[in-house]
């Protein structure tokens, strides 16, 4: 069952019935029959498509943002945000694809040969709740300016959204079976995945999800892009205004809830920082960071996706103090709804689970780091490696530090960020494979090699 429960207040909104076999099975069948005939148009006509689109999202911003905020209770200006980075998204692709698909000549042994650059059929779409929006459009913007088909499985506290993204795109001009949008239950997605006419897969969500995943998706030679969880290390190295600094990094792992796979999850700061930054971030996010209602403008910190994920969120927290750590500030579930405190715990150490698990809520965790070396070490200490960020005054030490770090993005004086043009994805445990930029249309891409 798919479910529209606010998070505010815990009350069901709305409840979507799964998709039956037979509606899978025909959903399946659409996407797959309508492949030729998407791929048969010229490039410059699905760019064409893909740019109304951008329009549409535009258009109806406030609509979807409002949406967001009732299924999984993002603030109503992060959710302007989420379909401004749609938009742009759309537009990328849009304005870039035909040249990114372009032929391109390969001089070879003995002559000449030309590598065509063109889609390779019916793809499924696994998305989730912590962004509704975006999430999808990376994966499907640059596959219908390819000209693959899409069947998309969107998060089962998400409907509405995958209801209206459906609806935008078949406003654009996307033919009702190039997009086909299913309410398919978990326990699907492996008949999904066995079924031949199914050539992808393109999974956003928890590392369980993406072993799952990827299990079947290899059983049956299917192509896998993961894009998994990450716990992204944010190393401050120096500054020259520790209160910009910290009103920076706390809003950047405050952002969404602390519901992002890229958030700063572990801030690593030098010893002779260390104490002035812990006593002002717990100050600034005990003082700034307060709960309340994700519809108005002025509130500072929503409720999580649910009450589960709060309550979740909330015994990771208590096990970590359990286990020794020390919690400076927040921590307490606040009811009724899915709030819980915006929380700064410090003292984590190895053996508790708190220094490997990633904390998928508004909980930040600072380490003390001896030196630069130390640092890097903290930071590479983890099974993950999605994104990180280096903070300081010097850009010849950021680039020596952010090159010995193990992740697929590394940002100066910001953190996580994302951008329609620069690719995103990780390395480790964070998943395989990249969207966005160049690289985000070419992974279910055929690079087929023509020996001329």
């Amino acid at each position: 069952m798919y479910t529209v429960t606010d998070p505010a207040t815990g009350v069901l909104v709305e409840e979507v019935a799964n998709s039956t076999a037979e509606e899978v099975l025909d959903a399946i069948g659409r996407v797959a029959a309508a492949y030729p005939g998407w791929r048969g148009r010229a490039v410059e006509e699905r760019a064409g498509v893909v740019a109304r689109a951008a329009e549409i999202f535009a258009e109806r911003a406030d609509e979807l943002a409002a949406i967001m905020t009732l299924e999984m209770g993002k603030r109503v200006n992060e959710g302007l945000g989420e379909v401004g980075i749609v938009v742009d998204i759309f537009r990328y692709y849009a304005e870039n694809g035909p040249a990114l698909l372009a032929d391109e000549p390969l001089e070879v042994k003995g002559g000449r040969a030309v590598i065509t650059k063109g889609p390779i059929g019916a793809l499924l779409g696994i998305m989730p709740w912590n962004f509704p929006v975006y999430q999808v459009a990376r994966f499907v913007a640059p596959n219908l300016v390819l000209g693959n088909t899409i069947l998309l499985k969107h998060a089962s506290i998400c409907p509405r959204s995958a209801r209206a993204i459906e609806e935008i795109l078949h406003a654009a001009g996307v033919p009702e079976d190039v997009y086909v949008n299913t309410y398919a239950s978990s326990r699907q997605i492996p008949g999904i995945l066995a079924d031949d006419r199914i050539v992808g897969v393109s999974l956003t969500g928890s590392e369980q999800a993406g072993i799952s995943v990827a299990a079947e998706a290899g059983k049956n030679l299917k192509k896998t892009v993961l894009e998994l969880g990450g716990s992204d290390p944010l190393i401050i190295l120096d500054t020259a205004d520790m209160d910009e600094t910290v009103n920076a990094t706390a809003t950047a792992r405050m952002r969404n809830c602390g519901q992002s796979c890229n958030a700063p999850k572990r801030i690593i700061v030098l010893a002779d920082l260390y104490d002035e930054y812990v006593d002002r971030l717990t100050k600034r996010v005990a003082e700034y960071f307060v709960p309340g209602d994700p519809a108005d403008p002025e509130t500072k910190l929503p409720p999580l996706a649910s009450i589960a994920a709060a309550d979740e969120v909330a015994g990771q927290v208590a096990r970590a103090v359990e286990q020794g750590a020390t919690l400076r500030a927040g921590g307490r579930r606040i009811s009724p709804g899915a709030y819980l405190e915006a929380t700064v715990l410090t003292d984590v150490t190895p053996g508790m689970d708190a220094y490997y698990e990633e904390i998928f809520g508004p909980v930040a965790i600072v380490f003390k780091a001896t030196d630069e070396d130390d640092a890097v070490r903290l930071a590479n200490d983890t099974p993950f490696g999605l994104g990180a960020s280096v903070w300081g005054t010097d850009p010849d030490r950021l680039r020596r530090v952010a090159d010995r770090i193990d992740a697929g993005m590394v940002y100066f004086n910001r953190a996580g960020g994302s951008q329609a043009d620069l690719p995103f994805g990780g390395i480790k445990r964070s998943g395989i494979g990249r969207e966005l930029g160049p690289a985000g249309i070419e992974e279910f891409m055929n690079h087929k090699s023509i020996r001329l």
